[in-house]
């Protein structure tokens, strides 16, 4: 008996079998098709995720079983309104301190609400990303995703594409893969961010900057580098973790060097304020001793004593823009990548010429 007439067989076995009046169920046509029942609500509402000959074999079993969707909950479930998932690779407490992922959800949440759209969010480990898209776009609970925290050469590029998971990428083409993706050009602010600090006579800089895996991480630091070499600056940038603990300890071990730095760059507002706590330590003066420059400006950058210099972007509206660009992508269209306005300096108190002594 050849693979097809017994499947055939199987199909007409199991159709008899449910001749007593007993309602098929979706484990039935499951069992029947030899897949899960999650490949067959994919098979059944046309998504991307099974083979066509998969496909086949979940339609003909739903058929001979005489089997479909309730429609009372099929009714249901399509006036619920349409969800965007958002896994971030972030600790649950240092969220809550980092002022920019509240400002990028914001405008994130400021569009989906006029699209009755709600925002579905998950923290994980980056490990766990790949599955918890994956089940979020099977299991029907998602209409897209919005990728943030891409990484260099990044699992989620390659693996999330077979999935035909609908996504907008945040962070450069160059990360993004087949994504459309929307990005600060964060090459063109550190460029700006160290011509002032030489500018205004600093040699010796430095930048805490964020994990060197994270994809925008290695743009800033290849850009710092390379501008300070070109102006002949004498520079280091470490990694952390964007804790304030972790940006505390590489401040503390940058003024413990025998050259310490007269100016220092941070990757967060959220490290650049406890660095004025470090230099107190060290019996340092903020801007005399020590200029500190902080990026993605907020309130903690203008309520601390000196104010904080730093880069200034509008994080509200970059989510926004983001939003816009998945429904862009929901409705069948293909957006271009795109950059959003570069970060801007703005000087406030924390950084000055350095002392002459």
């Amino acid at each position: 008996m050849t693979k097809r007439t017994k499947a055939d067989a199987e199909v007409g076995e199991a159709a008899r079998a449910l001749a007593d009046g007993r309602k098929s169920t979706i484990k039935d046509v499951a069992r029947l098709a030899g897949v899960s029942p999650s490949a067959v609500t994919i098979a059944i509402h046309g998504k991307p995720g099974v083979s066509s000959e998969t496909r086949d074999r979940i339609l003909r079993a739903a058929r001979e079983l005489d089997w479909s969707p309730n429609k009372a909950a099929q009714s249901l479930k399509w006036r619920t309104p349409h969800t965007v998932g958002l896994a971030i690779a972030r600790p649950a407490r240092m969220l809550g301190l980092e002022p920019f992922y509240m400002e990028f959800i914001s405008g994130i949440e400021s569009v989906l609400k006029q699209h009755s759209c709600a925002l579905l969010l998950r923290l994980v480990e980056p490990d766990e990303e790949i599955d918890v898209h994956r089940d979020w776009w099977q299991g029907n609970r998602v209409s897209g995703s919005i990728l943030v925290d891409l990484r260099v050469d990044d699992p989620r590029i390659s693996a999330l594409p077979a999935l035909g998971l609908p996504a907008v990428a945040v962070g450069h083409p160059s990360l993004a893969g087949p994504f459309t993706s929307v990005w600060t050009d964060d090459a063109a602010a550190v460029v700006e961010a160290v011509r002032y600090l030489s500018a205004l006579g600093h040699r010796r800089i430095a930048r805490i900057g964020g994990p060197a895996e994270l994809g925008h991480s290695a743009i800033r630091t290849q850009a710092f580098t390379d501008t300070a070499r070109e102006l002949g600056l004498r520079a280091e940038s470490v990694p952390t973790d964007f804790s304030a603990d972790q940006g505390s300890r590489a401040c503390r071990s940058l003024l413990l060097s025998a050259e310490r730095p007269t100016a220092i760059v941070f990757d967060n507002d959220l490290m650049a304020v406890t660095a004025l706590g470090v230099a107190a330590e060290f019996g340092l003066s903020v801007p005399q001793d020590l200029s500190l420059l902080a990026w993605d400006d907020s309130q903690l950058c203008r309520l601390t004593r000196p104010t904080l210099s730093a880069m200034q972007h509008d994080v509200f509206s970059f989510g926004a823009d983001v939003a816009e660009t998945l429904f862009q992508v929901l409705g069948g269209r293909r957006p271009e990548s795109h950059a959003v306005p570069v970060p801007r300096l703005v000087p406030r108190a924390s950084t000055a010429p350095p002392s002459s002594r």
